[in-house]
């Protein structure tokens, strides 16, 4: 038995096939843009991924663009949702990271600035190891001075970063 024909009021138009191509081809190119631990991450299927790291590996532009579009035809063929949404979170999941170590940068130069961002800070981190922080932040303090290189600064910042981290318990030193 034939499929019935989909009336033209139910397809989509023209000029959304064309932006659903576009959205394909740009998510492509988003993903020609991932490392390989990234890509790995997305669990493309295999076709898709071998023609993303392959249009990687292109340096000619127009080869490139071919390459491009044929990743385009390939999420067509997919479950192109579930890929646009496994890439958003990927990216979700690095832009919270991004801020993170931003945030940890400030608090970590406000620390070793400000006096009183310290006692803030020990304030509002209830159950950290006091003795500890001020010590480290006594000895970046002094490395900055003395122009060495900032191996407290850095410990700091990883303690700050373990600390701020979601779902992390407040501790001691590390």
């Amino acid at each position: 038995m034939s499929e019935l024909p989909v009336p033209p009021e139910e397809r989509p138009s023209k000029t959304q096939r064309k932006q659903e191509m576009h959205a394909r081809q740009a998510l492509g190119q988003e993903l020609v843009g991932l490392n390989s631990e990234q890509l790995a991450q997305l669990g493309l299927p295999e076709r898709l991924h071998e023609a993303v790291v392959m249009a990687q590996r292109i340096s000619s532009h127009e080869a490139r663009r071919r390459q491009l579009q044929f990743i385009g035809k390939l999420m067509r063929e997919d479950d192109f949702p579930a890929i646009r949404s496994a890439y958003e979170d990927l990216m979700g999941a690095s832009r919270q990271s991004v801020s993170l170590m931003h945030r940890c940068e400030r608090l970590r130069e406000q620390l070793l600035d400000e006096e009183s961002a310290l006692e803030a800070f020990v304030r509002d981190h209830a159950g950290i190891d006091v003795q500890w922080l001020r010590a480290k932040v006594r000895a970046a303090r002094q490395e900055r001075l003395a122009a060495r290189p900032p191996r407290h600064a850095r410990e700091l910042y990883r303690w700050l970063h373990a600390l701020l981290q979601p779902g992390a318990e407040p501790g001691g030193a590390p």
